[in-house]
């Protein structure tokens, strides 16, 4: 792991592989983090000779979401913004600072990265979970371990779901409710058969089995690609996915701010070993 360098980048024949590297901290993104993603999938993008991007994370885990505890935590940090036009949430005091950071960082980021014009893979070992379920949806394609678990138990913070809020496009309506209002964790198997995940592997055979799929994509024309990710994004749009992701977004700082003014911060009391804590060992 590199603090300096919290994202790898590497080509593979067609596929760029962009690996987060904060194994220590289970992937755990922090702004740092965020904005070398951001760089990584530009990259990719650049080079005519990648036709795929695959996502993936060292370690045992893929992520086990947002920073809220790590000595890398880095909310105070400016970087220039790449996904939205808005002042910086630097030197701003309460929901200025919080919205202008979270539209910018995660809701904005993962926006841009759905859009981006070359077909994505998520690569899922282990924990998958909050902020590392947004990065998992905004991928064209989940590929998933048999070991890996997903969960979003931000309800636990009295909070309504993580920023990017695509559950019940992704997995639908009353599995949305029953993943939020649990708080519990679900396995890879579950997703499948929720249609959130392609496909199911063995954990030794994960990256054998995403590089396969990969490399069968990138024998389809890359422009035609480029418009048919468009055209499903388009549809999903129209089916109400992005005006409702914006009318989670302010529920989601509602709930920051009556954190804020009725307990001791906006995130509920909770805090990193408390979220852990609290999580269900036994996947649903």
């Amino acid at each position: 792991m590199s603090e300096e360098q919290p994202v790898a980048y590497e080509v593979r024949g067609s596929t760029a592989v962009v690996t987060m590297d904060r194994a220590d901290y289970r992937n755990a993104q922090n702004s740092k983090m965020t904005y070398a993603l951001d760089a990584a999938f530009q990259r990719a993008v650049d080079d005519d000779s990648v036709k795929v991007i695959v996502l993936g994370g060292s370690g045992k885990h893929f992520s086990a979401g947002h920073d809220i505890g790590t000595p890398g935590r880095d909310v105070e940090v400016h970087y220039d913004n790449e996904a939205i036009i808005w002042w910086d949430h630097v030197g701003r005091d309460g929901g200025d600072l919080r919205y202008a950071r979270e539209m910018e960082v995660y809701l904005g980021m993962c926006r841009r990265w759905r859009e981006i014009p070359k077909p994505t893979i998520a690569m899922v070992q282990g924990a998958c979970i909050a902020g590392g379920l947004m990065l998992a949806f905004v991928c064209d394609l989940i590929v998933a371990s048999d070991d890996a678990f997903f969960g979003d138990p931000v309800v636990r913070m009295g909070i309504p779901g993580v920023e990017y809020f695509a559950h019940p496009w992704v997995i639908g309506p009353r599995a949305a409710k029953e993943i939020l209002f649990t708080g519990d964790r679900f396995s890879a198997q579950r997703a499948y058969e929720w249609g959130m995940v392609n496909r199911v592997v063995q954990r030794d055979s994960l990256e054998d089995e995403t590089f396969a799929i990969a490399a069968r994509i990138a024998e389809m024309p890359r422009f035609g690609l480029a418009l048919t990710k468009r055209a499903v994004n388009q549809c999903e749009d129209a089916m109400g996915m992005r005006n409702g992701m914006d009318s989670v977004f302010g529920l989601h700082h509602f709930a920051h701010a009556h954190n804020a003014e009725t307990g001791a911060d906006s995130l509920g009391g909770m805090n990193a070993k408390s979220m852990k804590d609290s999580a269900k060992e036994s996947a649903t």
